[in-house]
């Protein structure tokens, strides 16, 4: 039998963006709700060790972080949830979601928090290596390979601009995309032919990623030339998948505003969606930073915008009332 779920703040995603909301929100004394969805925790369940988050001089684990956070949202008041939702109403207040057990939330605010997940390019090796030398996140793990040999796999901005970045630790960068010619904009394709520690392998595709050595870790790259079948090998320490992200917005298309990319379009410097009382934080989003910390920070900012909102709409019913 199917319960219906109400709170003041209802919170989808339990990454850092939604745990964060939600720890703000129930300081507010929102009484948030948060439904965890798919992956409890979101991308850093999968990350091992984070060097960059604020607050540890040590190296933590993600699973461990995002254990923490859950801990912390629970201790100040928030009810999780482990459902994972499949229909939305967004046309009145409050907003009404269904989850896949059947169950009915529903919330005065909404905040979504339902992240993106790398796009990664489906071989049997690269799931293997994965954390092993192959990652889908340079800002994140380029720290890692100072003065080794990497490879960025792709052709568009998001390439260009890890193969960029990734020269502030590796003296030997190569980009490898599938065709002739690069889809990145011309300004960031004229920073990457410029720049000396970068070179380029056209008409490539990644047949296999090679690990080796003890501990196991990747070697090598093994590519396959897309005009002549030719299959060669590359040395490398590290690999990076740069070929674009999948927000996690279908839920909400033709509920909400969306950008030509699918990420949730806000108003700027906000979390406010096209429909008022609905706010979107962190990597679902977010195309540009995409960190861990980042989406904290937008998260603490959805729960503000939320408060305020809540505060207006309750001055708004005081005035009518009076009148």
């Amino acid at each position: 039998m199917s319960t219906t779920h109400s709170t003041p703040m209802l919170i989808l995603g339990s990454g850092p963006a939604g745990l964060s909301a939600a720890i703000y929100g129930a300081r507010a004394g929102m009484k948030p709700i948060l439904v965890q969805g798919i992956q409890p925790g979101g991308q850093l369940m999968t990350t091992t060790d984070v060097e960059n988050y604020p607050g540890f001089a040590d190296v933590i684990q993600g699973p461990w972080l995002m254990e923490q956070m859950q801990k912390q949202a629970e201790h100040v008041g928030t009810t999780l949830m482990y459902d994972t939702i499949v229909e939305v109403d967004l046309s009145k207040r409050p907003f009404r979601l269904t989850g896949d057990s059947g169950d009915v939330y529903e919330g005065q605010v909404l905040v979504i928090a339902t992240g993106a997940q790398a796009k990664w390019l489906g071989l049997d090796s690269e799931e293997a290596m994965k954390g092993k030398g192959v990652s889908a996140c340079a800002t994140c793990d380029g720290f890692f390979y100072r003065g080794k040999k990497v490879a960025v796999i792709g052709g568009g901005n998001t390439a260009v601009e890890e193969a960029l970045y990734l020269t502030n630790h590796s003296p030997d960068v190569t980009l490898i995309h599938r065709r002739d010619e690069l889809r990145a904009e011309k300004i960031l394709q004229e920073r990457l032919f410029k720049n000396e520690r970068i070179s380029v392998l056209w008409n490539k595709t990644i047949e296999r990623f090679v690990g080796g050595g003890e501990p196991e870790g990747l070697v090598a790259l093994e590519l396959r030339d897309t005009e002549t079948g030719e299959v060669s090998t590359l040395e490398v320490e590290g690999g990076f998948v740069a070929i674009g992200h999948h927000p996690a917005t279908e839920l909400f298309r033709g509920h909400l505003e969306l950008d030509d990319d699918s990420y949730i379009k806000v108003e700027t410097g906000s979390t406010r969606t096209s429909v008022p009382g609905v706010f979107a934080c962190g990597d679902v989003m977010d195309k540009v930073y995409r960190q861990a910390v980042t989406a904290a920070g937008t998260g603490c900012m959805a729960a503000l915008d939320a408060e305020r909102f809540l505060a207006e709409a309750e001055f708004e019913n005081i005035v009518e009332a009076a009148e």
